[in-house]
C-alpha cells in the first residue's frame, strides 16, 4: 500500500500535451472528481467549486488568455478551472457558512454560533485575514488540498496531468461570466488542472531535492 501511493508520486508529471484522442473514462473521472470533492479545508468550509470545461470552443477563448495551457487546453482530455468563493462569503456569519454549518454539517444553533465566534476570531486576529485580498488568497490555499489530492488521486490510477497557474486571472473570470458559467461577484479562479493521457515522448526522471534539505526534526 505504502509503496503504491510513492509510486503515483513519482509517476505524476506536469504534461504539457495529451493524446488528444484518448480520453479518460467517465468512472476514472468520476473517481478523480470524488477524492477532490472529500479533501480537507479549515474550519470544513469548503470554499471551492470544480467547473469541468469540456467544450472546446470555450477552451479556445480560454487559451488566448492562459500562456501556461497553450498545449494542454487543446489535447486534455478533461479541463478543470478551479474556483474559490468571494470574500463576501467567507466572512463569520455570512449565509453561504450558515449554509454550511446549519445544511452540511447539521449543528446545533449553539455550536454553530460558537464556531462561527472562533472563526471570526482566527479571521480577524490570528491569521489577519481583514481585507479581500488577504481572505481570497486564503481560499486559495484552501483550493490547493483537493487540487494536489486530484493530481495524485489520478496517478494512482495511471492518469497524467499538470497544474496550471499561468493565465490571467481577469480576462478568464470575465470570459467564464460571459459564457454564463460563473457570477463574477461570487467565485473567482484559483487554479486550473488538465487530465489525459501524455505523448508517449514525454517523459522525464522525477528530481527532487533531498529529505535533509527537507525535513527539520525538533526532538
Amino acid at each position: 500500500m505504502k509503496e503504491s501511493i510513492l509510486e503515483a508520486f513519482k509517476f505524476r508529471q506536469a504534461i504539457k500535451e495529451f493524446q488528444a484522442d484518448k480520453k479518460i473514462s467517465a468512472e476514472d473521472f468520476d473517481f478523480i472528481l470524488e477524492t477532490g470533492r472529500l479533501s480537507p479545508s479549515s474550519f470544513g468550509w469548503e470554499p471551492w467549486q470544480f467547473v469541468v470545461v469540456q467544450n472546446m470552443e470555450i477552451r479556445e477563448k480560454l487559451r488566448e488568455f492562459s500562456w501556461g495551457a497553450q498545449k494542454q487546453l487543446p489535447t486534455a482530455s478533461h479541463f478543470v478551472i478551479i474556483l474559490v468563493r468571494k470574500p463576501d462569503h467567507l466572512v463569520a456569519g455570512s449565509d453561504y457558512f450558515k449554509y454550511i454549518s446549519r445544511n452540511v454539517n447539521n449543528l446545533p444553533k449553539e455550536i454553530e454560533d460558537m464556531k462561527l465566534g472562533i472563526f471570526d476570531k482566527f479571521q480577524k486576529e490570528d491569521f489577519d485575514l481583514t481585507d479581500d485580498r488577504k481572505i481570497f488568497d486564503w481560499a486559495c490555499k484552501q483550493a490547493y488540498i483537493p487540487f494536489a489530492n486530484m493530481m495524485t488521486a489520478a496517478a494512482h490510477i495511471g492518469i497524467d496531468s499538470c497544474p496550471i497557474e499561468g493565465f490571467d486571472r481577469e480576462k478568464i473570470e470575465s470570459i467564464l461570466s460571459e459564457e454564463g458559467i460563473i457570477n463574477a461577484s461570487d467565485f473567482g479562479v484559483a487554479a486550473m488542472v488538465a487530465f489525459g493521457y501524455k505523448k508517449a515522448d514525454l517523459d522525464w526522471p522525477k528530481t527532487r531535492r533531498v529529505k535533509e534539505e527537507v525535513v527539520t526534526w525538533v526532538n
